[in-house]
Order: structure tokens, then sequence, then C-alpha cells
């Protein structure tokens, strides 16, 4: 019997602001969509927060015995600079900043998002879609919303008639918004404008003479909606209807709302049965933000080059303290609570390192199949990390006693302690053993160590002191490291 049929999963639909029970469509199976990243920039901390959310939640229902297909798509053609369908290309401006091509661009960052990801030691989704591979599909939704009568063509831009949707159907109900609220704080349209009402959103954009990134359609030369690859991409991939979409809180209105819409209006059918949102986080008790400087990166938080928390702190802990809070509340990053967090991380693997030398008994004063099954009952809440945390800490308290002979454990109950603990803190938690964070850690050290030989070695150059130079480039070589110097400055490669 697998594990999901003894374990009753509970999950918060943001649809209804209800926890229901996880019925999947397909018994057995399950179907996942959630939004990635719009490739112009580093990953952002807060995004990292809403991919590790679903991570767990990937991961939980893989031990539950389910075959997951989880998809999460690559925005890389169609997101405008703000969501009334106007301004440039995010990808395209970045482009023209760095005068290089778009998808060097998507290149660049993409590699980035992964490698970032990885770090923190995220499961790669089962397919990883994007949305110029998926123009074809995009071309063929938008024919099918306009021959159902939900969309228009205007000077060879395509939009979506929300007022005409609102008629049979109800757009704005995930955000909780209604549609004559919508009105009356809607501002009057442009003369310029080609929509009919201001509610309306693009389907279809004709692309200016200016506009890097277009492709033909029957309307012109342009580019699809950023709302319409997700309904592409999750119907392709999972079918007219799915289990879980789900991504950060900000894109349930207008992202997720206009993704319903489509859907409906394509297929007749509401595509989603649990809607899942992570909420966000904050810096210092401040919204993270680039303009006014409270804004902190992945990569900075690892390396310890950062002024908001003054020393490094590993993926590993970052991810730790992440997960001690539940998905859907707000979370504060500040150096004193990744402290706590780091010896807290600490504390959790010292302990289980040390169940091997437990002492053993003839009879348990723990019940911990009871144990086990409470850390399952916290997971079944709506992955309610933060509570299966706490029931892990009980078992170090456990473990502690154990060794101090106040407590006693079989055997069996040694086999079956480790064993959960295992599968929660390293298979749920997603967390890594010290063993690998180590390894890490030395690659990280051996990099900046090379690279402050590198700068000493430039400064000698600089000073003439070529012997010193030569040197350092000679002895890193018997050591197996390749120097090169280039245009660019001197890289480095491990033989």
């Amino acid at each position: 019997m697998a594990l999901f049929e003894e374990q009753s999963l509970k999950i918060y639909n943001s649809m209804n602001g209800e926890k229901e029970t996880f019925t999947p469509i397909n018994k057995g199976n399950v179907g996942m969509y959630v939004c990635g990243p719009t490739v112009y920039s580093n990953v952002h901390l807060g995004n990292c927060r809403t991919f590790i959310s679903f991570d767990l939640v990937f991961r939980y229902l893989k031990h539950l015995g389910y075959k997951v297909r989880y998809v999460r798509n690559i925005t890389d053609a169609g997101h405008l600079e703000n969501d009334a369908d106007s301004g440039e290309d995010r990808i395209a401006k970045k482009a023209r900043l760095e005068q290089i091509e778009p998808m060097e661009v998507v290149q660049k960052y993409t590699i980035d998002f992964h490698n970032i990801l990885q770090k923190f030691n995220n499961l790669p989704p089962s397919i990883e879609p994007t949305a110029t591979g998926h123009i074809v599909e995009q071309i063929e939704i938008i024919k099918t919303i306009i021959d159902q009568g939900y969309a228009y063509e205007a000077n060879g831009s395509v939009y979506f008639d929300v007022l005409k949707y609102n008629e049979n159907h109800q757009y704005g109900k995930l955000s909780g918004r209604a549609i004559e609220d919508m009105i009356a704080n809607t501002r009057e349209l442009t003369a310029q404008s080609d929509k009919r009402n201001p509610q309306d959103f693009a389907l279809w954009k004709k692309a200016e003479p200016q506009h890097i990134m277009r492709w033909p359609s029957p309307w012109s030369d342009g580019f699809p909606g950023w709302h319409l690859e997700c309904t592409v991409m999750s119907t392709k991939y999972l079918g007219e209807e799915f289990d879980i979409h789900g991504g950060g809180m900000d894109l349930k209105f207008p992202h997720h709302e206009c993704e319903i819409a489509q859907g409906k209006a394509a297929t007749g059918k509401n595509p989603v049965n649990h809607w899942m949102h992570a909420n966000m986080l904050t810096l210092n008790g401040k919204k993270m933000a680039k303009s006014t400087g409270n804004n902190i990166l992945p990569e900075e938080i690892f390396s310890g080059n950062n002024k908001a928390l003054g020393k490094p702190f590993s993926p590993n802990v970052a991810r730790f303290f992440m997960l001690q809070a539940h998905y859907r509340s707000v979370l504060d990053f500040s150096k004193e609570a990744l402290i706590a967090s780091e010896k807290g991380f600490n504390r959790l693997m010292d302990a289980y390192y040390q169940i091997e030398t437990l002492p053993t008994s003839e009879k348990s004063s723990i019940d911990i199949k009871s144990w086990k099954q409470d850390c399952y009952n916290a997971m079944n809440d709506d992955f309610n990390s933060p509570v299966l945390i706490a029931k892990l800490f009980d078992a170090v308290k456990h473990i502690n006693n154990i060794k101090e002979e106040n407590e006693t454990i079989t055997e069996d109950d040694k086999s079956i302690l480790k064993e959960s603990l295992n599968a929660f803190m390293f298979d749920v938690l997603g967390l890594q053993d010290k063993a690998s964070e180590n390894d890490e850690a030395t690659q990280s050290q051996l990099s900046s160590t090379i690279e402050l030989l590198i700068n000493l070695r430039a400064e000698a150059r600089n000073s003439r002191d070529f012997a010193t130079s030569d040197k350092i480039r000679d002895q890193l070589k018997a050591m197996g490291i390749q120097l090169k110097d280039g245009k660019e400055g001197t890289t480095f490669s491990i033989e």
C-alpha cells in the first residue's frame, strides 16, 4: 500500500480560503504547475522562497508515493514592464542596456537561476518549458478564444474581453475582486489604446518597429501576452484540468486571474483544482526592493559579501531558515534569525549523527510510532514545515536523553527513529547532510583563495615584480591550477 493511501493530506485552496482533502484527478498521479522566473536578472531571494516552498510540496508528494509531473516554466519573452500591457519587454530592455542579444540575457540568467536553486538543493522539475518554445501553441489558443467570442483583434493586437467573459463567469474570484470595483477604480482609456475596456488584457501584442523579439501571427508580427504562456504550457503538459497550480502571492492578480479566464474561455473547464500561493519575504522588517537598497541576492548570503547580514550563511542554513516558517506566512530575513537557525540546524544534524551510537534496551520509554505519525500529521496539514521541524527537535531531546540514559529505546525503535529522521530531514525538507555542505564550503573557500592569489599576482605585475608574479603562477600550476590571462582578466581552471 502506498503511503498516500494511509495519510490524509489537506491543502489550503486560495480559491475558497479553506483547507481541502487532496484527492488527485487521476489516482496515484499528481499534475503540478508552478510559475517560474522571468529571466532578465539574477534570481530574487523572494522568488527562491517560493521555489523552495514548492520543492517541499513536490518532495512530500513524491515521498507519499505519488507519481508527480511537476511543470515550471521559464518566461523568456512577453513580460512587459507593467501589467497594463505597456512598456518594454523586460528581457529586450536588459539586452539593449547590456548591448547583447535577448537570448544571451535569457541564457545568462537561466543558468544563474539553476545554479542558485541547485545550491538550495531544489529538485529540478519534471518539465521546464519556455515561452518562446511554445509560440505556435499560443497562437492556436488565441484563435480558439476569439472563436468562442471572448477576444477581439484591434490594429494587429488581440485582447481578452473581460466584461464579455464576466457575463457568464466570475472574473476576480481567486483574488476576491468584484468586476464592479475594478471598473470603478480604473482610469479611463487613453485615446491611443486599442482596448475596449481598461480591464481587458493582451493575448497578442503587435510589435513596434524597435521591438526585437517578434514572431509572425495571423494578426501581426508581434509577441504573446505574458499571461498566455502559462495557460498554454500547463494545459499542454498536464491537461485541461489538473491538480495543483502554485506561485507567489504577488501573482494572484492579475496573472493567475487571467490564467483562469483564458483556460475557461478556451475549454469551458476550470483548469485547476487547488490554487496554492507562497507568501512574501522581507529583509530586516522591510519590503525587499532594489530601489531602496533593502535587497540581498542569494549568492551574497552564501559569500557574506553583504551589508545586511554581516557574515556568510550556507545554502543549507538559509533553506532551513525558510522552512521554519509556513509557506503562507510572511517571513523576515535578519542576521539574528539566521544565526538562531544556524545553531538549530547544527543541533539537529549533530543529534542525527549520534543515533548509531545510542544504547538500546529491551523496552522503549518513548512512543516512536506516535512521534512518527505526528511528523506526518504536520505535513498533512497543508505542508506545515515549522510544526514538522518542532517534532524533529522533540526527537533531538529524546536522543540526548537516551544518550544520558534518562530514556530508553529498543533496537527496532532506534531503526524507526533513524529511518524517519532521514526521510523527513533529507527527502522531505531537502536538507543536505554536513558532509555535502562541507564539500561545498571547501570548494567555495578554495575558489576564494585562488581569487586572492590572482589579485596578489595582478598587483605584483602592476608593480613590475615579475618574479613574484611568475612564482604564484608556477606554484599554482604545480598544484594543478591553471591560470589563463585574457582581455577580461585572469581566470582559472582546476586540472
